[in-house]
């Protein structure tokens, strides 16, 4: 089993974490420090990822969580904030699907399956995310529409995104934003192109995956019919 492969199956990050750790430096087989990438692992080896020993899952775990803000989405955090890992109760190593900033909340895939982990974060694999976001000011129709049509966030033009306004008063609006790709900072920097700050950001939807009633900071496993549907989307 190639390494990247390996680590993803461990449940430690995706595949493309893993990848990033190798060039890193962060991990050793059988107690050298590993420099080829493309190593295939074999029975007995003995592989440590940043200090710890680790083998493949028994099983596979899919969980939804509803990630608080304050919580870094990550399985590890150099400035030792609180990680998203630690809100899955089950003692099986977990590690998120894509992302969240850290003052964002709302819908998140945690899970063992590295192989899922890698598709769903292919650019290939993007499907449709929905967001409720509290901006500064009041949005109007016309910037609605902009957002609708497409907007340039810096060099790259947004494809067309659903946009519904929700309510607003006097210095803020809340509105509902359904986009396809997965920038970073997207929603945010998409409403700073029209002059408005994002100053509550929560992920409602991802594909037909909905948050629900799941409190914040709880989490849920997945259903057979869920985890069909991220497998083949």
């Amino acid at each position: 089993m190639r390494i990247n492969k390996y680590i993803a199956s461990a449940g430690v990050c995706s595949r493309r974490k893993a990848d990033e750790l190798i060039s890193e430096g962060k991990v050793k087989v059988n107690g050298q420090v590993l420099k080829n990438p493309g190593y295939q692992t074999e029975d007995g080896d003995v592989v440590e990822v940043q200090g710890m020993v680790i083998k493949p899952a028994s099983k596979l775990v899919y969980y939804l969580l509803n990630k608080p803000c304050g919580y870094v989405t990550s399985t590890a955090d150099k400035e030792g904030r609180h990680l998203v890992t630690e809100l899955v109760p089950d003692d099986i190593r977990v590690f998120p699907v894509g992302r969240l900033d850290y003052n964002t909340s709302g819908l998140l895939i945690m899970t063992n399956d590295g192989e899922l982990a890698n598709k769903l974060m292919h650019p290939s694999g993007e499907f449709d995310k929905t967001y409720v976001a509290r901006v500064t000011g009041i949005v109007t129709r016309a910037e609605a529409a902009r957002l609708a049509k497409g907007i340039d966030i810096g060099g790259f033009v947004t494809s067309p995104a659903e946009v519904k306004l929700l309510r607003h008063d006097r210095n803020s609006t809340v509105v509902e934003i359904t986009i396809h790709e997965g920038k970073n900072r997207q929603v945010r920097r998409m409403f700073e192109a029209l002059g408005h700050e994002v100053t509550e950001l929560e992920r409602i939807r991802l594909g037909n995956l909905t948050i629900g009633k799941l409190a914040t900071g709880q989490c849920r496993k997945l259903g057979p019919g869920e985890i069909e549907y991220l497998k083949r989307v």
